[in-house]
């Protein structure tokens, strides 16, 4: 069984390992890989942490740190090692071999999350895209059956191409495949996008990090019936559904995009770009936080930096700070409506609770206006509703 076979089985014990450089965000107790081993359907036995100015070129965590892992995973039967930090191919075969199990990364982790997830044909096409372009640095000899083969039929000697670049030249191929396909999806997506601006709709995206409460929102805005769960990526595909503002007596159009993580894969940023387009196209970004995440800083920070590396970092955001049913009494906010710092700019922030409802009339006041400040030349019929932007 390969490793990624061994990702897609049912509850697989996995010991989790993470490294200490000395960055802001390194989670101690690696709690969000183990929430995404728990969404891929693993679970984990074990975890153990460690520190290091750098990077062991060979192993990642050093030999003696190695030798430690594979007692711990031995003593706890674990089937596989799974890294918080992106590995290198060269590290992932070589600690293959000394610890004599399946070892994957943070990376791959959530490559396969996406995976199991995307319902949508574009979205399949872009985790696919991105799911060869990572296989595609892999082509280490990390399978046994990378040897030189021997030359054609009548040949007297003399090697034949190795195993190793016809995978290559495999895998090219389909990625160009791929890209085609997902051009044809774009340029109907732009198509789409064309015929909401010839309506003079006003944009809002909903972005945020995952698990924030972003379809659950969605779901109270617009009564639609999302997908929503209490877990990592539980929706993949972008959904576009009309809104009606009462206070501004107009609908607007209302995006539910895929949720930003740490450390996501840029090959995944790449593939993504055209889901992540609405957010880019948007008038407005309602940023979801969960509020009863401690974290919640850095899961912020991380979200400005995608944003910023798509392109979206200059369009007008509120904040919407989720989950108010989940903060002790202690902690909950004496004003609902205030204004909190992001990148040196004051920001309107508003305390909801999507579940309960609770904050959700004001969401839709706010929103109402911010598109009457923003005038339109014409106003579209509200009974009208447009499709779902995935097919």
């Amino acid at each position: 069984m390969s490793s990624v076979d061994l990702l897609k089985a049912s509850a697989a014990p996995v010991l989790l390992v993470g490294v200490d450089f000395g960055l802001p965000h390194f989670d101690a107790n690696l709690e969000e890989l183990g929430l995404l081993a728990q969404t891929a359907g693993m679970e984990p036995v074990a975890r153990i942490t460690c520190k290091r100015k750098a990077p062991d070129a060979a192993l990642f965590v050093g030999s003696g740190k190695a030798d430690e892992i594979r007692t711990l995973a031995q003593m706890h039967g674990a089937v596989e090692v799974l890294f918080d930090q992106s590995l290198s191919p060269a590290q992932q075969r070589n600690l293959e071999r000394h610890l004599e199990l399946p070892v994957n990364d943070r990376t791959l982790l959530i490559l396969e999350i996406f995976a199991q997830r995307a319902r949508s044909h574009e979205g399949k096409l872009q985790v696919e895209l991105a799911k060869l372009q990572y296989v595609s640095t892999r082509l280490v000899r990390r399978w046994s059956h990378l040897e030189r083969q021997t030359g054609g039929i009548g040949a007297r000697g003399g090697p034949g191409e190795k195993q190793i670049e016809l995978d290559r030249r495999m895998i090219g191929d389909a990625i160009k495949r791929t890209q085609e396909r997902l051009v044809k999806v774009k340029r109907q997506r732009s198509t789409q996008r064309r015929q909401r601006e010839r309506r003079d709709t006003f944009n809002i995206s909903l972005v945020g990090y995952t698990n924030a409460g972003k379809s659950t929102l969605f779901n109270a805005l617009v009564k639609a019936r999302a997908y929503a769960a209490d877990q990592l990526f539980a929706t993949l595909d972008t959904t576009t559904r009309q809104l009606y503002l009462a206070d501004a007596q107009r609908s607007v159009s209302l995006s539910d995009t895929v949720g930003f993580i740490r450390d996501l894969p840029h090959g995944l940023v790449d593939a993504f770009q055209a889901t992540l387009q609405e957010a880019i196209d948007a008038d407005l970004l309602i940023h979801v936080v969960d509020a009863s995440n401690a974290d919640f800083p850095e899961q912020m920070a991380q979200v400005e930096r995608v944003l910023l590396e798509i392109g979206a970092a200059d369009i007008p955001q509120i904040l919407v700070f989720n989950k108010l049913d989940s903060l002790s009494a202690d902690r909950r906010p004496a004003l609902l409506s205030d204004q909190y710092e992001v990148s040196g700019h004051l920001l309107p922030r508003l305390f909801v609770s999507a579940k309960s409802g609770e904050g959700v009339s004001h969401l839709r006041s706010v929103l109402a206006a911010k598109v009457l400040a923003t005038p339109l030349a014409m106003t579209p019929d509200p009974s009208v509703e447009l499709p779902d932007v995935m097919p």
